[in-house]
């Protein structure tokens, strides 16, 4: 079966990967890089890289070149401890249940990520708490602020009193209603 230029297997897009480590989009016929992989994954965007000269899938490795190639820039999300812990599973007699495992995991955090935005995105919009929450929500993030590398100038205590007398003041509100 012919491929057409910019062919795709289903909504699959292909990346060729060459020995000069370029990657070529054959959707969009031109040169990209891991950021832009980055993106697609982030975009929701399904995706396999070949060797350009073998045909062999690399995509595992490519996904974890990102990885490691973000949190080599700073961005750290994989905690010391789940690292540690992940490569404890290599050779262990559960090994072959951790993919699963942590896909579900994954997805079924994906999915209370989703919960929460759309809740909180209802009280925005047709609540008359509208305004406290939105507060709230900037105070939440603040607060997450916190514990990244850069954070804001307030120190934690002082944002955790600002976040309980939110919360106090939500409950009041509320039980009133």
């Amino acid at each position: 079966m012919a491929k057409s230029k910019g062919a795709t297997e289903g909504d699959v897009v292909t990346i060729k990967k060459y020995a000069n480590r370029r990657l070529y989009d054959t959707e969009r016929s031109c040169y990209i890089t891991l950021d832009d992989l980055g993106a697609m994954v982030r975009d929701g965007r399904d995706f396999r890289v070949v060797d350009a000269k073998s045909g062999e899938d690399i995509t595992h490795n490519v996904l974890t070149q990102i990885i490691m190639d973000t949190e080599t820039r700073g961005e750290t999300l994989l905690p010391v401890n789940f690292l540690r812990q992940l490569i404890g599973m290599y050779g262990d007699k559960m090994q072959s249940m951790v993919p699963q495992y942590l896909e579900a995991s994954m997805a079924s955090f994906r999915k209370n990520q989703q919960d929460v935005r759309a809740a909180f995105e209802g009280a925005l919009g047709s609540n008359p708490l509208a305004e406290l929450t939105r507060r709230n929500m900037e105070m939440f993030q603040q607060a997450a602020g916190a514990f990244m590398p850069g954070a804001g100038s307030k120190s934690k205590d002082a944002e955790i009193a600002a976040l309980k007398a939110e919360i106090a003041e939500l409950r009041a509100e509320l039980g009133k209603k």
